[in-house]
């Protein structure tokens, strides 16, 4: 299976976390995930732990905190949200370095950006450890439903597609000497992503029918046979979980 750029995010290794199984990452990340939203916003220590220890898998995968922090970038405008927060709620205010900021609203910025940044963080680790093959084979050995699967598989396979159409479009462009990047030029480029989303849904019907044409009865078949996965894998694969869930444990304790 063809993936493209979705690749960009893997980075092949043989760390003890690269080794692991794909579905027991999947099952990690989403307790993980799950621990650090289940936090309370209040227990501001506790959102530490949870970023050390995402620290800590990081080191042992061998993650460089470069690569991390670039791609964690992508989370910039809920950031800019989270920052507004605290000026436009309402509610108690309380003085910082000489301002009226609302109580609530430092609270619920500080949740959007600690939970994201931790939830964003959790997500990298799972694709820089494993290739996009292994997440589709791991959601098949989890029993995902058939149609999420279909999607991922097929968002994976046809995203280099659409990423050359759009070269192809944009040098389209420059070659008859337009190429919009100013705010006063949003409409062309508002033009040309309708025009791209217009190919690529005229594309999909063709693919389908070419699909359809060869026997698609819209399952996608199984990647590998499926093989028990050991307990000491589990158990292996799950102590970070557990970690986040004895933090969530006692910050729920002393809320």
């Amino acid at each position: 299976m063809g993936t493209g750029h979705a690749d960009a995010l893997h980075l092949p290794g043989d760390t003890a976390v690269h080794r692991l199984d794909p579905q027991v990452k999947i099952t990690a990340a989403f307790l993980l995930v799950l621990c650090v939203v289940a936090t309370p916003r209040e227990i501001f220590w506790a959102f530490g732990g949870h970023a050390l220890l995402l620290a800590a898998l990081a080191a042992v995968a061998g993650i460089p905190p470069r690569w991390l922090a670039a791609r964690l970038l992508i989370e910039v405008p809920f950031v800019v949200l989270a920052l507004l927060l605290p000026f436009t709620a309402g509610g108690p205010s309380t003085e910082v370095a000489g301002l009226a900021l609302s109580t609530e609203g430092l609270l619920a910025g500080f949740n959007i950006m600690v939970k994201g940044t931790l939830g964003l963080g959790t997500s990298l680790l799972l694709a820089a450890t494993t290739a996009p093959r292994e997440i589709v084979l791991g959601l098949q050995r989890l029993r995902a439903p058939k149609i999420v699967i279909t999607i991922i598989t097929l968002m994976l396979r046809y995203a280099e597609v659409i990423v050359a159409e759009a070269g192809r479009m944009r040098i389209a462009r420059i070659s008859r000497g337009h190429d919009p990047r100013f705010l006063w030029q949003a409409g062309a480029t508002a033009r040309g992503v309708g025009s791209l989303f217009i190919r690529s849904y005229e594309r999909g019907e063709r693919v389908h029918l070419a699909m359809l044409s060869r026997g698609w009865e819209g399952e996608m078949p199984e990647l590998e046979p499926a093989r028990r996965t050991s307990w000491k894998t589990w158990s292996t694969g799950l102590a970070a979980p557990a970690a986040a869930a004895v933090v969530l444990g006692v910050s729920l304790w002393t809320a």
